[in-house]
This record gives structure tokens, sequence and C-alpha cells, in this order.
């Protein structure tokens, strides 16, 4: 049985370009990165709105409860 020669042959796997993979490795890291970044500051945003949708709920109860004269909860009167 003959062998083959060695050397570049039409059929041969193609060597792994491990610079690129390495490459595009890191650039999908740093875009990983800048979402989370981006995430992280989306959801410090909706924490705040969150909370000032919750004051604003309070507040306007307070002031139907007011209006209605409704004693609210903490302002000293016996709650039945």
């Amino acid at each position: 049985m003959a062998s083959k020669p060695t050397g570049d042959s039409g059929d041969a796997p193609a060597e792994p370009d491990f610079a690129k993979a390495f490459e595009e490795l890191a650039q999908g890291e740093r875009a990983a990165a800048a979402l989370e970044t981006h995430l992280d500051s989306l959801e410090q945003k909706i924490e705040e709105l969150l909370a000032k949708a919750d004051e604003d709920e309070k507040t306007l109860k307070a002031q139907s409860d007011a209006a209605t004269g409704k004693p609210s909860p903490g302002d000293g009167a016996p709650s039945r």
C-alpha cells in the first residue's frame, strides 16, 4: 500500500485559526459586558420607577382618605 505524500493536499482539513477564534471570543465577551452594564442600568431605572409609583400611590391614598374623612394609618387615630 502506498502512503500519501506529506504536504498540502486539496482534501486536508484546514488548520484551526486560533487567533481568529480568540478574537471572536474576546469580542463576544466585550458585547456581553456591555449588555450586562446596560441591563444593570435598566434595572436601576425600573427600581426607581417602582419606588416612585409606590410613593405616588401612598400619597394618593392618603389624599383620598383625607378627603373622605378616613384616618390614615400612623396618624394616631385608633383603627376599628
